[in-house]
C-alpha cells in the first residue's frame, strides 16, 4: 500500500525537497493554521511539520497517521508520549546546523564585544565626522582571546561553538546538567559557569526542566561585563528578567535569535529594546542555504528509512 505524505509548512524551509522514492501520494501547503491541521492530515500516513502543534487530542482525530517527520531539531510542539502510545514514529533533524548556528553566535558576540552597533550609530549621528582625531574611543572594545565562554548544551552545535571559541583563544566551560550526552566532555556546575563566563551561549532543547533556565537569579550571578547569547529556544530565558538585567547593568549585553512566541504577533518585551548592547535577529541562525538544503535532504532520508524498516533519528 502506498503512503499519503502531507507537508503542512512548505514555506518553513527554503530548499529543494525531493519526493520520497517509495510509492506515495503527496500534498503540500505553504502554511497551516491550527484549524486546518486535522482536515489536511485526515488521510495522511506521513506528516512533515515544523512548528505545527500536535497534541494528544489532535492525534486522536488522525488514526491513519503513522509517522511524523519534523523539519527541525526541536519537537516540543508534539506530544511525544501520545505518539508512543499510538504507535506513531517521530523523527527529527540532527547535526545539520553545526556550522551556521555557531557562526551566527560569533557574529552576535563580535558585534557586541566590539560595540559595532554603538559605533555605527555614532557615525550616523556625525560623531566621527566631528572628531578632532582620526578615530573615536567612545565605546569599550574587548578581545575574545583569553576570555571564557560558557556553553549550556554539549551536543553538535554546542561543540561547534566551542571549536570556534577555542580558535579565538577562549577557554570553554560546558555547564553541568542531568543525563549528559557526551561522557568525554568535562561538565562544570552551572553556578560556576555563570560566575566565570565572559560569554554564555545557550544550545540546549526547551523542556520542562530548561524552561526559564536563565532568570533574574542566574543573570545576577553573571559578570557585569558578560554577554548572554541565545540561538536555541526563546523559552530558555525569562525575557522580562533579561530586560531588567540590561536596564540595571547586571550584564553587558545580549544577542538573541529566538523569542518565546514566534512570530511575536502580540508583542514581546525584547522587541521594544532599542539599545546598542542588545541584538535581536528573527530566528535565522540556522538558515544558511547550505544548512537548509542539508535539512531538506535529511528530512526525506528519515522518511525513506522509516518506510524501509530501518528508522533513523527517532525521538519516540
Amino acid at each position: 500500500m502506498g503512503h499519503h505524505v502531507v507537508f503542512l509548512e512548505r514555506d518553513s524551509i527554503k530548499a529543494q525537497v525531493r519526493r520520497p522514492s517509495f510509492e506515495h501520494t503527496y500534498e503540500e501547503y505553504a502554511h497551516t493554521a491550527f484549524d486546518q491541521i486535522v482536515p489536511r492530515l485526515r488521510h495522511a500516513t506521513v506528516a512533515m511539520i515544523n512548528k505545527v502543534q500536535l497534541s494528544d487530542e489532535t492525534l486522536a482525530e488522525l488514526p491513519k497517521l503513522k509517522m511524523i517527520a519534523v523539519t527541525a531539531t526541536g519537537y516540543d510542539g508534539i506530544d511525544i508520549a501520545a505518539c508512543r502510545s499510538r504507535g506513531i514514529a517521530v523523527a527529527n533533524i540532527r547535526n545539520y546546523a553545526i556550522h551556521t548556528v555557531p557562526e551566527h553566535v560569533f557574529a552576535l558576540v563580535l558585534a557586541l564585544r566590539r560595540n559595532l552597533l554603538a559605533y555605527r550609530q555614532e557615525i550616523e549621528q556625525g560623531a566621527w565626522q566631528k572628531s578632532k582625531q582620526f578615530c573615536l574611543f567612545t565605546h569599550h572594545i574587548a578581545e575574545l582571546s583569553g576570555s571564557t565562554m560558557g556553553i549550556v548544551g554539549e551536543g553538535a552545535i554546542g561543540q561547534g561553538t566551542a571549536a570556534i571559541a577555542r580558535g579565538f583563544g577562549m577557554h570553554v566551560l560546558f555547564a553541568y546538567h542531568p543525563s549528559p550526552k557526551k561522557k568525554e566532555v568535562v561538565l562544570t556546575p552551572l553556578d560556576q559557569v555563570l560566575a566565570e563566563s565572559d560569554v554564555l551561549s545557550l544550545h540546549c532543547p526547551l523542556t520542562s526542566a530548561t524552561r526559564d533556565l536563565i532568570g533574574i537569579n542566574e543573570l545576577s550571578k553573571m559578570k557585569r561585563s558578560a554577554l548572554l547569547i541565545n540561538t536555541a529556544r526563546g523559552g530558555l530565558v525569562d525575557e522580562a528578567a533579561l530586560v531588567q538585567a540590561l536596564d540595571k547593568g547586571l550584564i553587558a549585553g545580549a544577542g538573541f535569535d529566538v523569542l518565546t512566541v514566534e512570530p511575536p504577533k502580540n508583542g514581546n518585551p525584547l522587541l521594544d529594546l532599542r539599545r546598542p548592547n542588545f541584538i535581536l535577529t528573527p530566528h535565522v541562525a540556522w538558515a544558511s542555504d547550505e544548512a537548509m538544503q542539508s535539512l531538506a535532504d535529511q528530512l526525506i532520508d528519515n522518511i525513506e528509512a522509516w518506510v524501509a524498516g530501518r528508522p533513523q533519528n527517532l525521538v519516540t
